[in-house]
């Protein structure tokens, strides 16, 4: 119950997250601030899949956004049932929180090879990603992280940055994940429930022990728009 209520809280939710992630993959290309480093290239390769700007970003963005519109009350009526139109909007949301889940879920792989591959900065050996052979135990090496010389502070730049974009991208996954789960109950209860109370019509049944041309009572039962259209054939 709490996740069908909730639907459309998670879809709102991804808008803050989706707009952070932009902002946060932006200042990627401006190492302790200073945009003389992207301009001659000198940034890690991972900033140029803009995973950040165009998966976690944008993409789910506009995936929020067409989310709440189809939960909103005015949706274009597909079909002429209700539970049909409903049924067909919450097979559309769960479509669009899988991409949801595949983007973010992306965007967090790639997220965490970065943090682990390291910095791409100038030592003594010139510029290379210093500590790719690592395994990302420079992470707690702190005193290695001196070995860069520049960018100013790159270490600790990216190591904030893709922080932060890993647990924005990992709570799209958990926010995706559940509207998933929400629209697949709210379908699948839909479903069974239209197969119990949809139609109200009235069947005349003889009583057992009534004579012929006597007819019994009256009795009112409730069947689907399905049950009705075989029965009328």
């Amino acid at each position: 119950m709490a996740l069908e209520t909730c639907g459309s809280c998670l879809s709102c939710l991804l808008i803050p997250l989706a707009l952070w992630s932009i902002v946060v993959n932006i200042l990627l290309y401006f190492p302790n601030g200073k945009a003389s480093h992207a301009a001659n290239y000198q940034l890690p390769n991972y900033v140029w899949y803009f995973e950040g700007i165009c998966f976690s970003g944008v993409m789910i963005l506009l995936l929020a956004v067409i989310l709440i519109t189809l939960e909103g009350s005015v949706f274009y009526r597909c079909c002429q049932s209700e539970s049909c139109n409903k049924t067909y909007r919450s097979f559309i949301s769960i479509v669009l929180a899988l991409l949801g889940v595949a983007f973010s879920g992306y965007s967090c792989i790639v997220f965490t090879l970065a943090l682990i591959q390291g910095p791409f900065c100038n030592s003594s050996d010139g510029w290379d990603y210093i500590f790719k052979d690592t395994a990302g135990g420079y992470l707690t090496d702190y005193p290695a992280w001196s070995r860069c010389t520049e960018p100013a502070n790159v270490v600790e730049w990216n190591i904030i940055l893709l922080s932060i974009l890993i647990a924005l991208s990992g709570l799209q996954l958990i926010i995706c994940f559940l509207k998933v789960a929400a629209e697949l109950k709210r379908t699948l209860c839909g479903t069974y429930s239209v197969f119990v109370q949809n139609v109200e019509i009235f069947v005349v049944l003889k009583g057992p022990d009534s004579k012929p041309g006597m007819s019994g009572g009256v009795v009112p039962l409730r069947i689907s728009a399905l049950d009705e259209t075989m029965i009328s054939k």
